[in-house]
């Protein structure tokens, strides 16, 4: 058995610095100790015994094998008390105490290292196995918990209690608050959590994603077994400074990184505590979506509150179906006169008859083929005549149809508790605000996320080639076009100069006109170092003067390019998530108009396509108002070679990048490049 499944599933605890003094962190440990299902040993050596358990002065006098230490103490005993912990073999430790400083901390970590040991924290509230019944908690929470398929594993004690208190309409199998991870990491529990054939969803909240390899391989075994991963993730390390150098770091941000890595894996990604625990509850109701539905759908007795959810849903991305021409009969015989059918569908009318009208639409609309999900989007507040129409509707329609049902409600402070718990009790939703609810609701219609399976071939000759230029110094315009034509990305013709005569030979190798542009910087745009459509030598060499004057004699001359849209491709080094791609409006506005997506390589042409789309300028690709389409196969193919160079290379380069491709009707060439390799 491996440490992490030995300490997840201990049979013995130690508690180091159990107390009895009443609301100390060492009582609570007790009091925490007492509710689990492991055999307890007290360890203080200032008492004999706590309210009658025999008290042990250390570790090593307990006597027998123990399968956890729970280590509450400060910092200034922590590496003593790891140490004895290791020297008595225990194979596993929580600790609760912050560790602070480097020094304490990396000492901590190289014990337990060389020790073998699974260790959940530093700073950290512990966990519990709802499964088995242990509770390896410092801090007092819900008794029993309630239990359920959910596995949790956060970085925030703080959201570990939160989560855990939230009466929600989930329970859980295990909830882990693993803190600094100094040792034991979230791809650790994952891959405990994984095969554990009781875990129907896993929800994790991370700060820095660490060994992410290994958790992108368990999220990935998640996606394979149909286990919903459901991630919320709030900041990780900054940027390394050279990633800023290219327009593609500055592009990919913290956000889109994640969002990378969450697509790579299929895993939801959500962006707040709100939209976390309405995604968890929707998706630990059980039900799932037809095959080839898509959408949701929402069924209101309100027409301002309809409109106000067609408009957050726009905000969110979150599609409306398109209901089907049956659907919208069925539908328009049951309203009210004066009121059109149509999703989202406002269903107050006179009032009568509530619920066989709006169980009525329910039903009819859930059983479109289409329809992902359905929600009865209504406040489900406390009714003063005791009227439980709505909750009668949900009820009816939940006991003869399997489709995903749920409730959308918009304000959670004025949701009627006893109707939501017996809501919540016969496995409907209750979606406690209209942002995180629709969000929620679209993650579900699109569940299950399509997994990348596209592993390319390395060509090992290629990478030894390109890894032994890279490692030299004196990378120029040139030499990085040579690289991308080396992976099949179409590049103008370009030739370092730095005089007259070498500038003008260019040209007259490459045929007029030429474009000229300064090797002294990146950014060669902002500092006027490039000039376009120089037709003669005459204007060549004013052009060349003029430049050399302004930032040196380095220079290319490169071929112009036939005109199109501007695309800007590349690859930076993430600190977390390794190489990512990077897509964006290209040219001079690349920042300005911060429209880009962001992939995890490998990419096929399929998902290369879709990423283009995705541009919120995909519009200029496809042809707009009267101007040509691109060719979207050259320039898939573009991205397609990045990707491949992002695989073969990534670990030697901390950016490379095209900007722009200038994508037309007769392909894609890219006229500008700049690679960064990686140093130390």
């Amino acid at each position: 058995m491996s440490p992490v499944a030995t300490m997840l599933g201990a049979r013995s605890v130690a508690l180091v610095g159990a107390s009895p003094r009443p609301g100390s962190f060492g009582e609570r440990m007790i009091i925490e100790a007492r509710r689990s299902s492991a055999r307890m040993h007290l360890v203080n050596p200032r008492y004999d015994q706590i309210d009658g358990v025999a008290c042990a002065p250390s570790l090593a006098a307990i006597g027998e094998p123990v399968d956890l230490v729970l280590l509450g103490v400060p910092d200034a005993a922590l590496l003593e008390q790891m140490r004895a912990a290791a020297t008595i073999g225990a194979p596993s430790a929580v600790i609760f105490g912050s560790a602070h400083g480097a020094d304490l901390r990396d000492a901590v970590t190289a014990t337990a290292v060389a020790a073998g040991m699974a260790v959940c924290g530093a700073g950290c509230m512990g966990f519990v196995n709802n499964a088995t019944g242990l509770r390896a908690l410092g801090y007092l929470e819900p008794d029993p918990l309630a239990p359920g398929g959910v596995s949790l594993v956060t970085h925030s004690g703080s959201a570990f209690s939160t989560i855990l208190r939230a009466g929600r309409g989930f329970g859980f199998r295990l909830a882990v608050s693993s803190g600094q991870e100094l040792v034991t990491t979230t791809a650790d529990y994952v891959e405990y959590i994984v095969d554990d054939p009781g875990t129907t969803l896993i929800a994790l909240l991370l700060e820095t994603p660490r060994a992410v390899g290994r958790l992108r391989t368990g999220l990935r075994r998640a996606a394979e077994r149909d286990i919903p991963v459901v991630i919320l993730p709030v900041g990780h390390s900054p940027r390394g400074r050279a990633m800023v150098a290219a327009h593609s770091g500055a592009l990919a941000g913290d956000a889109a990184g994640w969002q990378a890595f969450c697509t790579d894996t299929g895993a939801v990604r959500v962006s707040d505590m709100a939209e976390f625990a309405d995604t968890i509850e929707l998706f630990e109701a059980g039900r799932r979506r037809k095959p080839g539905s898509h959408g949701i759908a929402t069924v209101h007795d309100s027409g301002a509150e309809r409109a106000l959810c067609a408009d957050l849903a726009h905000d969110l991305g979150v599609a409306f179906t398109a209901l089907g021409d049956h659907t919208l009969s069925a539908v328009g015989e049951l309203l009210d006169d004066g009121l059109a059918a149509n999703n989202p569908l406002d269903v107050w009318g006179t009032g009568a008859d509530t619920r066989e009208l709006f169980g009525g639409c329910l039903r009819v609309i859930a059983d479109d083929p289409g329809v992902a999900v359905t929600a009865l989007a209504v406040d489900l507040v406390t009714e003063y005549d005791g009227d439980t129409a709505y909750a009668d509707a949900l009820l009816d329609i939940a006991a003869i149809t399997d489709a995903p049902l749920a409730v959308l409600t918009s304000v959670s402070s004025a949701v009627d508790h006893p109707t939501a718990e017996l809501l919540r009790s016969k496995g409907i939703p209750v979606l406690e605000g209209t942002r995180s609810g629709l969000a929620a609701l679209g993650h579900l219609a699109r569940w299950p996320l399509p997994v990348p399976a596209h592993r390319p071939e390395i060509d090992d000759n290629r990478v030894q080639r390109w890894t032994t230029r890279l490692a030299a110094p004196g990378w120029d315009a040139p030499a990085a076009f040579e690289l991308l034509a080396d992976y099949g990305i179409p590049v103008t013709q370009s030739r370092a100069a730095h005089d007259i005569a070498g500038v003008l030979a260019a040209a007259e190798e490459i045929g007029y006109p030429v474009a000229l542009k300064t090797l002294a910087a990146a950014h060669k745009s902002d500092l006027g170092g490039v000039v376009l459509h120089l037709a003669d030598p005459d204007a060549l060499g004013a052009a060349y003067h003029r430049m050399a004057g302004r930032l040196g004699p380095d220079v290319s001359v490169d071929a112009m390019a036939a005109p199109g849209v501007e695309i800007s491709v590349g690859v930076v080094r993430d600190d977390n998530f390794g190489p990512l791609l990077v897509v964006a409006a290209g040219g001079t506005l690349v920042e300005l108009l911060a429209d880009r997506v962001v992939a995890c390589p490998p990419i096929t042409a399929e998902s290369a396509a879709t990423l283009l789309g995705s541009l919120r300028t995909a519009a200029l690709l496809t042809g707009w108002r009267g101007s040509p389409a691109v060719d979207m196969a050259a320039l898939a193919a573009v991205l397609v070679g990045f990707s491949q160079l992002a695989i073969e290379l990534g670990e030697q380069l901390d950016a490379v990048e095209a900007n722009p491709v200038i994508a037309s009707a007769s392909g894609a060439v890219a006229v500008d490049a700049l690679v960064i390799a990686r140093r130390g």
